[in-house]
């Protein structure tokens, strides 16, 4: 049984412990562990997080594989410190069947750099028009458990008020993309100053506000869990705090560019800040990452979106809505959560991996740091400080915000079950 000792990190951000693993556990944690024939992993001054977990990701595999794969996201999953991800159901064909959710749940299980959870669709195609097979799904290989439209908001109150019925029966969660499509017909950007002055088509916080609104209400209404994607206005947050306040089994997941890209960053023109729901203003980021902080919006998730270098080199109006974020999530919440004093690196685990996993019902993700626990760990060099390099992604697409600035921490080793999916900072 191979033996891996991690020396000297924080766990947690709290004292610095030893941590050996042996297969694919935590045997021991402790402030002094001797390293007999195990390989030490020297990690002085360095975080070691549970493995982190993204409830929204998507990998593109089946149908646009010139975007993305299952092997290149999930390496980039790992070199991003997650040991799983949730895949959105918008490839080709949807996955709005068991057939095509095992075979993206078989492909990660082939490749092995991180767990990989097929999301289902809520109706076949996303035409947001039937309800999709969700029973098959869950009683599938692949055991979906979440389900979204994602890409699409299910607009229908009557598909979605069945839907949240439907997945009550087994436990299962509604992830909705909140967008009223009608509101948002020919949107470019956030309406607000810079959409006038730019003379591009407003995407309003309404649009997303209102169905929030209804959805939390749906779930009241017939006693089910609702999740909220990417959510991104202050306004929204006001109505999930709201909704929680009520009881309303209601969560809520910020990506890490709305915690600190704003719609002053449109007026460049680049078509690499075009996103869905879009950059909001600087009231509405500072909102979101208070309630990150407080709880009220439950994990980040990166909205990984990937897209090949066509599809955003060309002029705005033109362009696909995206970003890449798996590479960089971590490294963007130290810089706005972490050192702005918002959150420790507990909080952190809470967010990116306890949480999400929670939502998710990843099994053997989110747990503690502790023996006996699954060796799902993620240790990162939070002193660092480097330029984000584009050309260095493990993911096939390059279409990331951050290219050319500075952003701190680096994720330095990923474990799965043991097993290291990036060590010194390589794929391994």
């Amino acid at each position: 049984m191979s033996k891996i000792l991690i020396r000297g990190a924080k766990v947690l951000g709290g004292e610095a412990q030893d941590v050996l693993i042996e297969g694919e556990t935590i045997a021991q944690v402790a402030p002094a562990i001797p390293a007999d024939d195990a390989t030490v992993v020297e990690a002085e001054g360095k975080i070691l997080l549970p493995g982190l977990v993204d409830l929204h990701t998507h990998l593109r595999e089946p149908g646009r594989e010139d975007s993305e794969t299952v092997l290149t996201g999930t390496r980039a999953a790992a070199s991003g410190g997650f040991t799983a991800v949730f895949a959105m159901a918008n490839t080709f064909p949807v996955a709005d069947t068991a057939g095509v959710v095992e075979q993206v749940w078989r492909l990660g299980k082939e490749h092995g750099y991180c767990d990989v959870q097929p999301i289902g669709a809520v109706t076949v195609g996303l035409e947001g028009k039937k309800l999709a097979e969700l029973g098959a799904m869950h009683d599938s290989a692949a055991g979906v458990t979440v389900f979204s439209d994602d890409g699409k908001c299910v607009d229908d109150a009557v598909i979605m008020r069945r839907a949240l019925e439907y997945v009550k029966a087994f436990g299962g969660v509604v992830a909705q993309h909140a967008q009223e499509p009608r509101l948002t017909e020919g949107a470019q950007m956030n309406e607000g100053v810079v959409s006038a002055e730019l003379g591009l088509g407003g995407w309003p916080a309404v649009a997303e506000e209102s169905i929030i609104a209804r959805d939390v209400l749906l779930a009241e209404h017939v006693g089910s869990r609702v999740h909220i994607c990417h959510l991104s206005t202050a306004g929204s947050v006001e109505i999930v705090r709201w909704a929680k306040s009520r009881g309303i089994d209601v969560t809520a997941e910020v990506t890490p560019h709305h915690l600190l890209l704003t719609d002053e960053l449109v007026r460049t023109y680049n078509p690499v800040y075009k996103v869905n729901p879009p950059l909001r203003t600087e009231r509405d980021v500072m909102a979101l990452r208070e309630a990150l902080a407080d709880g009220t919006i439950d994990i980040v998730a990166t909205d990984h979106a990937p897209h090949p270098h066509e599809d955003k080199d060309c002029e705005w109006a033109a362009a696909a809505m995206g970003m890449v974020g798996l590479e960089t999530a971590l490294s963007v919440v130290q810089r706005t959560m972490v050192e702005t004093g918002l959150l420790t690196w507990e909080g952190v685990a809470d967010r990116m991996s306890f949480a999400p996993a929670r939502i998710g019902r990843a099994e053997g993700h989110g747990r503690p740091v502790s023996a006996g626990e699954p060796a799902n760990l993620t240790l990162l060099d939070p002193s660092y400080r480097g330029t984000v390099d584009p050309a260095g992604f493990a993911s096939r697409s390059r279409n990331t915000p951050y290219e050319g600035r500075e952003l701190p921490g680096r994720v330095t080793h990923t474990f799965l079950r043991g097993r290291a999916t990036l060590m010194d900072g390589k794929l391994a």
